[in-house]
Formats: structure tokens, C-alpha cells, sequence
């Protein structure tokens, strides 16, 4: 994203917020949802895009929370993948993925995910014709 010169006219930032309480602690997902649900569930990617939005001050925020491998997690298979997007009312859309494949393809999928459901949300916003 960063890779074309003028990125940080449009670009924020990122966070990594790969442990669970790092979910809680930085992004401000609900410890009870985490508890209940698991750092892996579609409310939790909600909370992550909300989070990233709020931290960074942006009109929009990504979230992506899944199981890559090799072992599933909180009884997701692996290649179960959720993507959130929060957009500039404070609304989450998101997204459910079931990819197949090794680690860094199921990764590479979800980056694509991520920037199907951004490009969605913004051209949706902007009166643009918005696909899915």
C-alpha cells in the first residue's frame, strides 16, 4: 500500500495486533466477546475495524482475524477468515472467508479480502459502483 510515492497523503498507519489481549488492550475488543467467542469470530473483526479507525484517527479501518495454520483455532478450521471494514458513520461491514491452500497463500487471499471489501465500502460511500 505504502509502496507508491505519496502513500502518506492517504495511508495512516497500520496495527498488528496479532495476540489475543492485544485485541483487547490496543483495539478495544470486548473481553467478554473474546472470552466468549474467541479471537477468530466476525464480531471481533468488527471491533478491530472500529479500533484501527479510532487509534489512527482515519475515515476508514481494516480489520482481518483467521486461522492461517496449521492448527485450527477456537474451533475455526484453518482458512476460516473474517474481514471488517469500518467506514466513516461508524458502521462495520464484513466479510467471511473460506480459503484453502498453505499459510502464505491463505494470507495472500486475505489481503486480497481486505482490499475487495475496502474498495467496496469506499466506492459504495462515494456513489461509486460498488462490487462484491
Amino acid at each position: 500500500l505504502t509502496a507508491i510515492p505519496g502513500a502518506s497523503g492517504t495511508y495512516r498507519g497500520g496495527v498488528v495486533a496479532y495476540a489475543t489481549d492485544a485485541k483487547d488492550s490496543v483495539l478495544g475488543v470486548p473481553a467478554d466477546l473474546l472470552a466468549e467467542h474467541g479471537a477468530v469470530h466476525p464480531e471481533v473483526a468488527g471491533h478491530m475495524a472500529l479500533g484501527v479507525r479510532r487509534l489512527l484517527g482515519s475515515d476508514y479501518g481494516v480489520a482481518v482475524t483467521g486461522v492461517a495454520g496449521p492448527d485450527p483455532q477456537d474451533g475455526q478450521p484453518v482458512g476460516t477468515v473474517f474481514v471488517a471494514v469500518a467506514t466513516p458513520d461508524g458502521a462495520t461491514r464484513g466479510r467471511r472467508f473460506r480459503f484453502t491452500g498453505d499459510r502464505a497463500g491463505i494470507r495472500y487471499r486475505t489481503v486480497e479480502g481486505a482490499l475487495l471489501l475496502l474498495d467496496t465500502a469506499v466506492r459504495g460511500s462515494t456513489g461509486g459502483n460498488a462490487r462484491d
